[in-house]
């Protein structure tokens, strides 16, 4: 039972299989098949057809994660290798068990397309495979909009939060599924820590929810687009995303459940248990609000010189889609792709750039931008001064090396990631600016791309096996790269030599993450 006593099941202990990533798996898919079932309510409610559906669907997804779950135990030991398998098998299985209602209903009639669907929902991406979205059932909509809610603390977060008698290499878990270079412990216990994590990310979407309702959505509309906006996730149940609202209340009420959602959550959780000044003290979210605001100031100027779109217009579609491009949210109020060229640049900048460490924002993170930056200008200072102590600060705090040896090996493995997977779209017959942009957002989880794929389209533009790949991208975003490269490595491991597992060892021990 959940919460009860790690040793008591129906099988003694001796006989369980120790497999961590089949044990948190199995519990994740419990909670998937959860949110089926309030999905199933959801249809039921808005007096549709696929009630009885989703409830098998829900069946389907929760005994097999109940045998996984109770079938399986902790192993005694653990590796730093074993944890992050285990979190990427685990959300490789959750998107299969969130495949599994569109499957049942028929919303798609091939299993990748049903896939892509669920790995864009849970990894926050947003892209879109579903076309036209608004003849969906009710209850898939609004299971679309969840997966994406689930996957903003991650999966695995909740899997921790309420399963603390996993307890050994909690923290390890939580390191290699939360986005950033570093996670902050918030409490002594790796369980407390995911919970509170998890009461700020709840009550960020019950104040987004009451917000919505404030400026005038719909319960269904306000509570769909709450948790995908708390989530950055950006998925809509409207073919023309926020733009079917045509209002500046809600766009500006959108606006800010991005900035601040894409805000780091321990600066949340300081904030309000007794230290609301650490907003103003942090110099990180300084940084983050004036790279929003250069940026909104820059796209508006060169809508309104350039496109030739009034002032008015041109700052109000500049702010939000700059919100929404940075916080990795991908809603979408005008079609980008038809801007100047400019804008695109900036915008792209934004792709790669992301929110805040420690948020559910998707993207290299802020934080490793500037550290690349003041590294970068640490190292034009040291041709004129050698032998300088020249530390990384941000604030008034040095960085430690480790830190930002990490920081710039994970930034080249995540360029590496974009130009390998840009060269491989164009090879299975996507053009060049579709093929850049969609390998950009993809790793960035962002949603929208550039050309055939922009947020006026979706990306059934691309071929099934580009598909694919774009789905192993996103994850690898989602996860920051290490968990999916592990999981190909144990997967590649079985073959003769194990080739791909050396190379993924040989490159992990030179960007340590734990």
């Amino acid at each position: 039972m959940i919460g009860g006593d790690a040793t008591t099941s129906f099988r003694t202990p001796s006989r369980r299989w120790p497999s961590l990533s089949a044990h948190v798996g199995g519990a994740a898919m419990l909670f998937v098949a959860a949110g089926i079932i309030v999905s199933a309510l959801v249809e039921l409610g808005a007096g549709g057809d696929e009630t009885a559906t989703m409830m098998l669907a829900a069946g389907v997804v929760a005994v097999t994660g109940f045998v996984l779950w109770r079938g399986t135990q902790v192993p005694a030991k653990m590796t730093a290798s074993a944890t992050f398998v285990a979190v990427g098998s685990t959300w490789l299985l959750a998107s299969i068990a969130g495949a599994v209602p569109y499957l049942l209903t028929g919303t798609f009639g091939s299993i990748d397309n049903a896939l892509f669907e669920s790995v864009s929902g849970f990894t926050g991406t947003g892209s879109t495979v579903l076309a036209p979205i608004e003849a969906a059932p009710r209850g898939v909509l609004f299971w679309r909009n969840l997966t994406q809610w689930y996957g903003g603390t991650g999966i695995v977060v909740l899997a921790v939060a309420i399963l603390p008698f996993l307890g050994v290499g909690g923290m390890d878990m939580l390191s290699a599924e939360a986005p950033g270079p570093t996670t902050d412990r918030l409490a002594p216990r790796i369980s407390e820590t995911a919970r509170r994590l998890w009461q700020v990310y709840a009550g960020l979407t019950v104040a987004a929810i009451a917000l919505l309702l404030a400026v005038g959505m719909s319960p269904f509309d306000a509570v769909t687009h709450a948790f995908t906006a708390v989530s950055t996730g950006g998925l809509s149940p409207y073919d023309s995303s926020i733009a079917a609202f045509d209002s500046v209340a809600v766009e500006l009420a959108l606006v800010v459940l991005m900035l601040v959602s894409a805000t780091s959550f321990t600066l949340h959780w300081r904030a309000v248990t007794g230290r609301p000044r650490i907003y103003a003290e942090s110099p990180l979210l300084r940084f983050y609000l004036g790279v929003f605001v250069v940026f909104t100031a820059a796209v508006t100027a060169l809508l309104w010189t350039q496109q030739g779109l009034g002032f008015g217009k041109s700052l109000r579609d500049a702010t939000f889609n700059v919100a929404s491009l940075l916080t990795s949210t991908g809603f979408g109020t005008a079609d980008f792709v038809q801007w100047v060229p400019g804008t695109q640049l900036l915008l792209l900048a934004l792709m790669v750039s992301g929110g805040m460490a420690g948020s559910t924002s998707g993207g290299l993170k802020l934080v490793r931008a500037r550290v690349l930056l003041i590294h970068a200008l640490r190292e034009l200072r040291r041709i004129r001064h050698p032998r300088a102590v020249l530390p990384v600060r941000l604030g008034r705090d040095a960085m430690p090396e480790r830190i930002v040896q990490r920081v710039i090996g994970y930034a080249l493995l995540y360029v590496v990631f974009i130009g390998v997977g840009c060269l491989a779209l164009t090879f299975l017959g996507s053009g060049l600016t579709e093929a850049a942009g969609a390998a950009t957002s993809a790793m960035g989880n962002m949603g929208p791309a550039l050309g055939e794929a922009g947020p006026a389209s979706n990306y059934l533009y691309f071929s099934r096996p580009a598909r694919g790949l774009l789905m192993v991208m996103m994850l690898a975003g989602r996860l920051e790269i290490f968990p999916v490269l592990y999981v190909i490595g144990r997967i590649t491991g079985a073959l003769p030599g194990g080739p791909l597992r050396r190379a993924v060892r040989r490159t992990t021990a030179l960007v340590p993450t734990s």
